[in-house]
């Protein structure tokens, strides 16, 4: 049995301003420091986004187009950390594990990928409502007892250009390869896997929140320089150690209406505040 290794290292920081005023507070010092936190969360997608480069060296650009990704974030990360994603592969084969560890060793985000369909594609459920629909001026706030557990969220535009795509990879993804550049430039994976919080926003408003897994299957090549449809469907909800979750399925659609990516979020929509 042959293992094989792949190692990458990043500096954790902030993809946004350190305020109150940003939509989710958590991701502020002041914020997360009120809900018994060490100070501002970075945002999971964000953190997920650092991994991308090392799982495209052990699947290949292929996986881009035909594979799949399964994550949980464990633990906090905190800006100034210092990051090591860890991606293990056996025999050469379509799996791999991966981990991300701060700088004590503390795995912050356990998953693993692969190439083709993931065993729990078939789980998720795509919308039905799929016609683009304007945010409304007012939204009621997600709660417990109004989340629609069974029911389509309102879809939304996201129109995507190729600079869009740089400035992701080199301010979020700190990835620097040709790939999310230009023309022909790729959607980031990080970004495909940020869509579920905007589009909840889209609906109703709530938080702070805090990014809990993510299951993410791509479908076909995703071009940046597009308007993107994104639809979704909350699938379920539920309380644990007084946090209130919610799992919302996505469908990402280009612009000839093919859906180009699916995916499961769930994230707490209702942090408890730690004593």
């Amino acid at each position: 049995m042959t293992t094989q290794t792949i190692e990458t290292q990043i500096m954790a920081f902030l993809d946004g301003e350190d305020s109150l005023a940003i939509p989710n507070i958590i991701h502020s010092t002041d914020g997360a420091q009120e809900y018994g936190y060490d100070g501002a969360l970075v945002g999971g997608v964000t953190v997920y986004s650092w991994s991308v480069a090392a799982l495209i060296e052990a699947l290949g650009d292929g996986w881009l187009a035909d594979g799949w990704v399964d994550f949980s974030l464990r633990r906090p990360v905190y800006p100034g950390y210092e990051m090591t994603t860890r991606v293990t592969s056996v025999d050469g084969g379509d799996d791999v594990e991966f981990v991300m560890l701060n700088q004590d060793g503390e795995r912050c985000v356990a998953g693993a990928a692969g190439l083709g369909r993931a065993v729990w594609f078939d789980e998720l459920q795509p919308a039905s409502r799929i016609e683009a629909e304007w945010e409304p001026a007012e939204k009621s706030q997600l709660t417990p007892a109004i989340v629609p557990i069974g029911e389509d969220l309102r879809p939304m535009l996201v129109p995507f250009s190729e600079e869009d795509a740089a400035e992701y990879a080199d301010t979020r993804a700190s990835d620097a390869h040709p790939r999310w550049r230009d023309e022909g430039a790729l959607l980031h994976p990080g970004w495909i896997a940020a869509r579920a919080t905007p589009l909840i926003r889209h609906s109703y408003t709530y938080g702070p929140s805090i990014h809990a897994r993510s299951q993410i299957e791509h479908l076909a090549p995703a071009r940046a320089g597009q308007t993107v449809v994104v639809a979704g469907h909350v699938t379920d909800a539920y309380e644990r150690k007084g946090h209130e979750y919610v799992l919302v399925d996505c469908s990402l659609l280009n612009a000839d209406g093919g859906e180009f990516a699916r995916l499961r979020h769930t994230t707490i929509y209702q942090v408890a505040k730690r004593r």
